[in-house]
């Protein structure tokens, strides 16, 4: 049994009711002396003593406090500190679902390819009621994502609801070890144009896609479809790599701000020595693309290099600083928001597409499960499957080759 936050809470109250009613602390000393207070009654009198040593109850202390800030702070214990490492490997076990908080509810961000989640049909949007019979609004995101991670070939039971359709499922998942090429399906397409999909950002994808592109470059490519759409991001200096890509040297790409001047303000520009910028470009975003694909759609976007096509973006800018602590355990804390070029704040708000194309999830999941089983060769159109077509590739196709037009004129 776990010692429950209401506990502390309902303690503290009633104690702070007696000492201050109103008054505000006018330092930390003050507040720690109250904490040590709870902590010293909890420890004495809590009924079960395997839950009220000292420092389990440090560490569900930690835990509550952070979370309860925003769903993306969180304290980490060592093994926490180490399953974010391998995160940004590329490289981890679990069930490939990418999650964040959204409106109070655990939301689905989006499934990863190729992976039990996605097998198992969970969508952009999707609502985690239950995880293994343990009702999610009762724990936070960090919990969460915790649970559902675990070693390869063992289960989790996941209860689920699609609110546009307000059907609920249950999935049994078995973990496995899953390894993301963030680099998909690079090729030439009709009339020149090339596509290349990313679907995370993580170590090794800006080094990946300056690679492809180099290689579509030398087969005459005269314009580029990038899609994001369902990619949850990953890394800022990824977004940066991939975005400097595409943009002149010196370009602003991200900003952050901090809660004052000067405190968690970073600058992010276009370095390196190569950089695409004079072939037509088109951006595919939709609900599912977060984060590191937010910083690179609108820093393209707001430098006028690249047109969106699709839907609005989760909204998920915030700066997360990981903190690391003596024993091992880390504190993950967020310091800043991002900033799009003109100053466009990403958290909450998401990037607007510049041509608005909706799709619905189930035909983009019906499209993607056929190229994960089958895979396309060099050259080959997007596959449509029951009469579904990928209609927001088709008006990317469309835009692009109006562009390569007036490209032309302009010679």
């Amino acid at each position: 049994m776990k010692l429950n936050r209401a506990l502390f809470l309902s303690v503290i109250m009633g104690l702070a009711a007696g000492v201050r009613a109103a008054e505000s602390y006018t330092n930390a000393y003050e507040a720690i002396a109250l904490f040590t207070q709870v902590l010293e009654e909890v420890h004495r009198n809590y009924v079960n003593t395997n839950e009220a040593g000292y420092d389990s109850l440090i560490r569900h202390a930690l835990t509550g406090m952070l979370q309860d800030l925003d769903p993306y702070s969180q304290f980490m214990d060592e093994e926490s500190f180490e399953d974010l490492k391998e995160d940004t490997a590329g490289r981890f076990s679990g069930i490939g679902l990418e999650i964040s908080t959204k409106e109070g509810l655990l939301t689905v961000v989006s499934p990863m390819e190729d992976t039990p989640a996605f097998r198992a049909g969970f969508l952009p949007g999707d609502i985690i009621l239950e995880i293994d019979g343990n009702e999610t609004r009762k724990m936070g995101l960090s919990e969460a994502v915790k649970k559902m991670r675990g070693e390869a070939g063992t289960t989790v039971k996941l209860k689920s609801i699609r609110p546009a359709t307000h059907e609920i499922k249950e999935n049994v998942l078995t973990r496995q070890e899953i390894e993301v090429a963030s680099v998909k399906e690079a090729k030439l397409l009709e009339g020149g144009i090339g596509y290349i999909r990313v679907i995370q950002f993580n170590e090794p994808t800006a080094g990946d896609l300056k690679k492809e592109l180099s290689r579509l470059v030398g087969q005459k490519m005269k314009a580029l479809v990038l899609d994001l759409r369902g990619n949850p991001g990953g890394l800022l200096t990824t977004a940066a790599g991939v975005a400097e890509l595409f943009l002149p040297h010196g370009a602003l790409i991200v900003f952050t701000k901090g809660r004052s001047a000067g405190m968690d303000q970073q600058t992010f520009k276009s370095t390196g020595l190569t950089h695409y910028t004079d072939f037509p470009m088109v951006i595919l975003i939709n609900e599912g693309s977060a984060s590191a694909s937010e910083i690179v759609s609108g820093a393209l976007q707001d430098h006028k290099r690249a047109v969106l096509v699709g839907e609005k973006t989760f909204g998920k800018g915030c700066v997360q600083s990981v903190l690391p602590l003596e024993d091992g355990a880390a504190i993950k804390l967020t310091t800043a928001y991002y900033y799009t070029p003109g100053e466009r704040i990403i958290q909450d708000h998401g990037i607007e597409p510049d041509i608005k194309v909706e799709m619905a999830p189930e035909d983009l999941f019906k499209l993607r499960t056929k190229q994960t089983k089958a895979g396309l060769e060099e050259g080959e159109m997007l596959p449509a499957e029951a009469g579904v077509r990928d209609i927001q590739l088709d008006y990317a196709i469309g835009t692009l080759k109006g562009m390569m037009i007036q490209q032309e004129r302009m010679k």
